[in-house]
């Protein structure tokens, strides 16, 4: 399986796919058969390369996987503070109806006073103003739930009236137990996928570098050559002088030798070389001085840059749980002191104003103080929920599993309570 696996990486990596072929053919003056040379060879260089590119290609995949990750859970986010800001836009609606019937008691009430004597028209005529301010509100507070709900649809790949949306759930209360910042910078630290992203692409810049440094030597070709020797053509063999010095040599009529088959052979015998060949490119000018360079520059930039982005999440993730607090404490403000105070205010003043004790302009200032209120309650209501998704995104997990995983950070564990038990006299 190992042997497999290798083999499909040389091939991947460009290895023997592209082997180069060379030939010469050299022709001898005299002629007869030419010298051949000859030789098929291939770049080994990207051999020991493989590990390096593998890494690279391991990290820039995990870098796509975590930038694609990313843009899923901002979504996620985008669409949960778009949820939030819907259900808030529906519940400052419902309250601008509310309004418009307590506004519209409060006119009957300037009637009745009039129709009584109690009252004038200049009561009336106030009371009235309030109603139409309320009639105001109520429209402006219904086409921003109306375009909530749209934006919220279009996230969700909706195309059906945004009007339809049935939102089960309603803002989320603020929790008991507020979080620390510093916990949750550390978990930011380990959690967020930007944050991942970036490693990994400083991870990849690094493997870029080492590779620059390994293509110092570019090529190194391995192969097998062959030479085929040149021969000299052979002249016709004359037998009328052959025996003639045969003769003349031996002093009376003498055949001329006979040449053996064996010596015929040898003289048509040609010399053929085979081996192995190796061709190596000597860096001596251009060392891949411009490429080694150049990585190591997109090296130091991509450290950092994540040094730079380590920073702005630690700043964002202190602002966005200090934004969130903020929040959460003026929503309980909200809920238990001023609105209940303004209630009260606005009962008093209509029970006074029943019994002729307040007037009308302190009953009518109640009456906005009141309405106000639940509006901005409302208003921070939906802030804080909103300061939710914030906080997820900063940190980059769901609000209850930071939560959660603040708490068990800050719980002591077993050797905090022995030492504080054995501290006891």
């Amino acid at each position: 399986m190992e042997v497999g696996m290798a083999r499909a990486d040389v091939v991947q990596s460009g290895l023997f796919s592209n082997p180069s072929l060379n030939l010469a053919l050299q022709l001898p003056a005299g002629g007869g058969l030419a010298n051949l040379q000859g030789g098929i060879a291939s770049n080994i260089a990207d051999l020991w390369q493989i590990p390096i590119r593998k890494q690279i290609a391991k990290r820039k995949l995990e870098q796509t996987i975590l930038d694609i990750a990313r843009q899923a859970a901002n979504l996620a986010f985008e669409v949960r503070a778009a949820y939030y800001t819907t259900v808030g836009d529906r519940q400052l609606h419902d309250i601008s109806l509310e309004n418009l019937t307590i506004a519209g008691e409060l006119r009957n009430l300037a009637v009745a006073r009039q129709e009584a004597g109690a009252g004038n028209a200049i009561d009336v005529n106030l009371a009235n103003s309030q109603v139409v301010e309320a009639e105001l509100l109520r429209e402006s507070s219904r086409l921003a739930a109306a375009n909530a709900a749209r934006r919220l649809a279009t996230l969700l790949g909706m195309e059906a009236d945004a009007d339809l949306l049935v939102l089960t759930d309603s803002l989320p209360a603020a929790p008991a137990n507020e979080p620390d910042p510093e916990a949750l910078v550390r978990l930011g630290m380990a959690w967020r996928l930007d944050l991942r992203a970036a490693e990994q692409a400083v991870d990849a810049a690094e493997a870029n570098l080492q590779q620059q440094y390994v293509r110092i030597i570019p090529n190194l070709d391995l192969g097998v050559a062959f030479e085929r020797a040149e021969r000299q053509r052979q002249s016709g063999r004359k037998l009328l002088g052959d025996t003639a010095r045969a003769s003349i040599a031996n002093g009376a009529l003498t055949a001329p030798q006979i040449q053996p088959r064996s010596e015929r052979q040898r003289n048509k015998r040609t010399d053929i070389i085979i081996g192995p060949s190796l061709n190596l490119a000597l860096p001596i000018f251009d060392q891949n001085q411009a490429q080694i360079a150049k990585a190591r520059y997109a090296y130091n930039q991509g450290v950092q840059m994540l040094e730079a982005l380590k920073l702005s999440a630690t700043q964002g993730i202190r602002s966005a749980v200090d934004q969130a607090m903020t929040s959460w404490r003026v929503v309980r403000l909200y809920q238990e002191s001023f609105i209940p105070l303004a209630r009260d205010n606005l009962d008093l003043s209509r029970e006074s104003y029943k019994a002729g004790q307040a007037s009308f302009l302190s009953v009518m200032e109640a009456q906005r103080f009141f309405l106000n209120s639940r509006k901005r309650s409302i208003e921070a209501s939906q802030i804080a929920a909103n300061a939710i998704p914030l906080l997820e995104r900063s940190v980059g997990r769901p609000f209850a599993e930071l939560m959660r995983a603040t708490a068990e950070e800050s719980r002591p564990g077993p050797d905090a309570d022995d030492s504080e038990e054995g501290a006891e006299p």
